[in-house]
């Protein structure tokens, strides 16, 4: 049966809101709207006078747009703001804000725009949302990180990509629950979208490869795009689904960092932007279940970072958003000539910021354009992985709270963000740097970044600075309905805070560190450097924050222990990591349920040890 109602995908066509993206069409082909994420707002457009309409502000950090029906209303997911945000595109309003579960990424609305369907990024959720009486129906849950999300076009189906894993889940909406998953391969990586063929049971998912024992951005991270056959459910998935290796498709062109994928209303063609390489891949979709896609030609340069692309109902035109320039290119699909380029709002923030971000997301930063800064921290955050790099395992922390938690890497190796010139001029991403004049050169792992000044010497590279230091911390999910502490959480903390565990003597201060720029740095043994017989700098490490550690994939430098009760239990037999061996199993989980808490209170915008290179962004609780 269920093979049956896939099959009848054959006979749907595209319609607004299918797939989650920053850009929306409208059904008639007449308006645009383009969600403005760093800008809190979202951006109507004509698309026959090529004019803005109205900018609207919304809330914080705008990720998925969709029209309700014919429109005027569209909707929009506030990642930040855990809200979906109803807005009449006609007066250029807000009409209502809806609460809705943490972290909501993609949505899309069904054809007679009744419901509304969100994913949210953690703790993997899909909310069902009744659009006329603006309320949540229900939760679904549907794996981890859950981000892409499309719905099919019978409705009875609704996919959902893993951010991390990149699974496909298939969620059926009548049994409300997710009944079938396309499992990839463990260096699959960084998914954030898909989208359905419209006549055909496919499902193509942009993503990358992070290959984590290779420490040269050669062989390091690549791109893909990955197809899941949805019409097989009893198939292995290395036959229900294969992967297109996008660099070797391209030849000797490389891209990096594919963000979305599109397809035109009769499915012959596939379109593919890279956020890191600034250029477009426009493809024929092959009706043959084996080779699935062909290049029509070369990628094709773009604007500065693409994170969205349309195809318009009638499959005339398509338009990119291209975020760092802040506009939205239109394009002709039989020509692929650009027709105009439409600026959808102004640059936030400062403009050395905004440098910093196209330095931090451009791959043209290293030598062969293999990688970015954000192929390993997406907007800041991890790429849950922990790579085999020269000096150790290291698992990749987010950047969150980093202007005030110097210094920097799990060794303490580098005092400053403008360090990481080294890092552009390394193996890794192999560049000639921003900097003009050689450096002090590396010999084995002592840390001569600790000897160079790089700060006041490159405007690029204390740019770089500034944004990198600028990510901040959101309030945990994990409070009561409050906005306060739970009982186990507040349990938690007095075990925390008690002098016999001791957790607090290292991960204290309103950022739960001690990490300080004053030298000697404040590094300590915790017993975890034996754990990796590849270590060559530990077994003293500096003190990560605590403050979002609920959103770890992994923990501790090595990333071994999968769970916060790992790092309290197993890897913490001797009691370095804090005493806990005398406490019991109710009292272990009441301190991890404080771990998770965390930040229960926003930090504040500066202490003693917070560095000068930053934006000054103070972030509230919306």
């Amino acid at each position: 049966m269920r093979t049956l109602l896939l099959m009848l995908l054959s006979c749907g066509l595209i319609h607004a809101g299918t797939s989650n993206s920053l850009l929306d069409v409208s059904p008639d082909g007449k308006q645009l709207i383009a969600a403005n994420r760093d800008n809190d707002s979202v951006t109507i457009v004509d698309l026959a006078t090529r004019k803005v309409l109205h900018e609207i502000p919304v809330g914080h950090h705008p990720e998925g747009v969709s029209w309700v029906g014919g429109g005027p209303m569209a909707l929009v997911t506030l990642h930040g703001g855990d809200q979906v945000v109803f807005i009449d595109t006609t007066a250029g309003k807000t009409l209502h804000k809806l609460k809705v579960e943490n972290e909501p990424y993609g949505i899309v609305v069904t054809k007679d725009g009744k419901k509304a369907y969100v994913s949210h990024d953690y703790p993997g959720l899909v909310s069902e949302i009744d659009i006329d009486a603006r309320k949540v129906l229900r939760t679904i849950k549907s794996g981890e990180w859950s981000r892409g999300i499309a719905i099919d076009n019978d409705e009875k189906m609704v996919y959902v990509t893993d951010f991390y894993a990149v699974k496909l889940h298939a969620i059926d909406l009548a049994a409300g629950k997710v009944v079938d998953t396309w499992s990839g391969h463990e260096t699959q990586n960084i998914c954030r979208h898909v989208v359905l063929h419209p006549k055909r049971p496919k499902a193509y998912l942009s993503h990358i490869v992070s290959r984590v024992t290779h420490t040269e951005g050669r062989g390091a991270i690549f791109p893909e795009v990955t197809i899941c056959d949805l019409w097989q459910p009893k198939k292995p998935d290395d036959k229900r689904r294969k992967s297109i290796a996008m660099d070797t498709y391209n030849g000797v062109y490389v891209t990096a960092n594919p963000w979305e994928t599109a397809l035109t209303p009769d499915g012959k063609k596939i379109f593919t932007v890279y956020a890191g390489t600034d250029d477009v891949n426009v493809s024929t979709v092959i009706d043959d279940d084996y080779v699935e896609m062909e290049r029509i030609s070369l990628p094709f340069k773009v604007g500065k970072n693409p994170r969205a692309v349309r195809v318009s109902p009638n499959g005339k035109e398509f338009y990119i958003f291209n975020t760092l320039d802040f506009a939205v290119s239109v394009y002709d699909v039989a020509s692929l000539r650009k027709e105009t380029t439409i600026t959808l709002c102004q640059p936030p923030k400062s403009p050395e910021w905004v440098r910093g971000k196209v330095l931090f997301q451009t791959a043209t930063l290293s030598g062969a354009k293999w990688i970015s800064c954000s192929s390993c921290h997406p907007d800041g955050l991890t790429d849950g992985r922990t790579w085999h790099n020269g000096e150790g395992l290291r698992r990749v922390p987010p950047l969150l709270g980093l202007a005030h938690t110097h210094p920097l890497h799990w060794s303490a190796d580098r005092d400053e963000v403008q360090d990481f010139e080294y890092t552009i001029r390394s193996k890794l991403m192999n560049a000639r740097g921003l900097v003009p004049g050689p450096l002090k050169p590396k010999v084995g792992f002592k840390p001569i970044e600790l000897d160079e000044k790089m700060s006041d010497r490159s405007k690029d590279l204390d740019a770089l600075a500034i944004y990198t230091n600028s990510f901040n911390f959101r309030l945990s999910p994990h409070l009561s309905e409050s906005g306060k502490l739970s009982p186990a959480a507040e349990r938690g903390k007095a075990i925390f805070t008690n002098k016999e565990t001791n957790c607090a003597s290292c991960h204290s201060g309103p950022f739960y560190s001690d990490s300080k720029l004053a030298k000697p740095f404040n590094l300590h043994d915790v017993g975890t450097g034996l754990d990796d017989p590849g270590e060559k700098i530990g077994p003293r490490y500096d003190t990560p924050t605590l403050l979002g550690v609920y959103r770890n994939t992994q923990y501790l430098h090595h990333g071994k222990a999968k769970t916060l009760m790992d790092v309290l239990t197993t890897f913490n037999l001797k009691d370095q990591h804090g005493k806990t061996s005398h406490l019991t199993k109710e009292q272990k989980e009441d301190l991890v349920e404080f771990l998770k808490a965390l930040p229960y209170e926003m930090p504040p915008d500066e202490v003693p040890n917070t560095v000068p290179y930053r934006y000054k962004d103070k972030m509230k609780p919306d």
